[in-house]
């Protein structure tokens, strides 16, 4: 889940990391969402923050978190969880 705040939108450079790994993988591996903090009240904690924050899940529970739009840190950790 991209979490990003109003004022700044989500983080698109990254969507096309996620399709290419997605077009690898298969597309029943890997989903991708965003989800505005401000709106979310589950997501409070990440209010205030200027750097994109990206949550992976795996069976409903949070597994890893990276913060900042790290494209090779990501791609490790997607491949990581998968």
């Amino acid at each position: 889940i991209d979490v990003f705040q109003a004022w700044c939108g989500p983080c698109k450079p990254v969507v096309n990391l996620f399709q290419k790994i997605r077009n690898e993988v298969g597309s029943n591996l890997l989903h991708f969402a965003v989800a505005e903090v401000d709106s979310i009240d589950a997501l409070e904690k990440y209010r205030g923050q200027c750097e994109p924050v990206f949550l992976f899940y795996t069976g409903g529970e949070l597994v890893a978190v990276v913060r900042g739009a790290d494209a090779p840190l990501l791609q490790k950790t997607i491949l990581k969880q998968l």
